[in-house]
């Protein structure tokens, strides 16, 4: 196995990486808690819109990786620190019920936003919703996406994800999207700024070749795919982008890394 040395911090993709669902991926626990014992900095970086921060903090320390607030960076909180930074934001939110909470500071309106955010809706997408979004982006809203995911990986499958909503919107509205989340080079910057380290000290661990492992090569960082959650072979061996490596799963990752000296047994 090849090895990628010096690294300073991990950035872990969440579904598809460390769980799939409410189901853990075998040896995650063990990965992570080897790389904290190594002295390695972990961060745990994801697009899921459906999760408010609180809830997001609960599920990882539910399933035994005891986290802080801190060391969450989402695409929803992403968005909230670029909607503060704005005159006067008027929202109109297409979002999950939970993560709207975090939203909660600021105005909205479903008519007479300057502001759309689009997130996981699942099955609320209709084409009157479309159509309300259509005329607020005509007028002149600013057009939000908390990521533009193609598919995703569920318990039973994997599942159209809200890119192809996006684009679409994009193209009827002749408008382009501000995306937030993987993979915006402006997302990782944000991250690599917490840490206060150097791009190239930083690996991003992911299941998906465009969103992480691009993304985080895009923006100087090191990207490591896992042949777990919505990996397919077919479609890596399409894409342009080259890993850095590749592992069957996270649980080889601290070997990746060289922290064979303090594996858990």
């Amino acid at each position: 196995m090849q090895s990628i040395p010096h690294i300073k911090a991990v950035l872990f993709d969440l579904d598809g990486v460390l769980y799939i669902g409410k189901q853990l991926i075998p040896g995650a626990l063990s990965a992570v808690a080897q790389l904290r014992k190594a002295g390695i900095a972990v961060r745990f970086v994801t697009n899921t819109s459906t999760l408010s921060l609180n809830s997001l903090q609960q599920k990882l320390n539910d399933l035994g990786f005891n986290t802080v607030p801190e060391e969450i960076m989402s695409a929803p909180q992403a968005t909230i620190q670029y909607l503060k930074k704005q005159s006067n934001p008027v929202c109109k939110l297409l979002l999950a019920e939970d993560v709207k909470k975090d939203f909660a500071c600021f105005d909205q309106s479903a008519t007479a936003a300057n502001y759309v955010v689009i997130g996981d809706i699942g099955d609320q997408w209709s084409y009157e919703l479309l159509n309300e979004v259509f005329h607020c982006l005509v007028n002149g809203a600013q057009l939000i996406a908390i990521h533009k995911n193609r598919f995703w990986q569920t318990e039973t499958g994997l599942q159209m994800d809200i890119g192809a909503f996006v684009t679409g919107l994009e193209y009827a509205s002749n408008t382009q999207a501000m995306l937030m989340g993987k993979p915006s080079r402006h997302f990782f910057n944000q991250v690599v700024d917490t840490l206060r380290m150097k791009p190239s000290d930083i690996v991003m661990v992911g299941d998906d070749i465009d969103a992480d492992v691009g993304g985080a090569q895009d923006a100087g960082l090191h990207g490591i795919l896992v042949k777990t959650g919505k990996y397919r072979e077919t479609y890596t061996r399409l894409s342009a982008i080259e890993p850095d490596a590749i592992i069957q799963s996270v649980a080889d990752l601290p070997t990746l890394l060289g922290c064979l000296s303090i594996q858990t047994h």
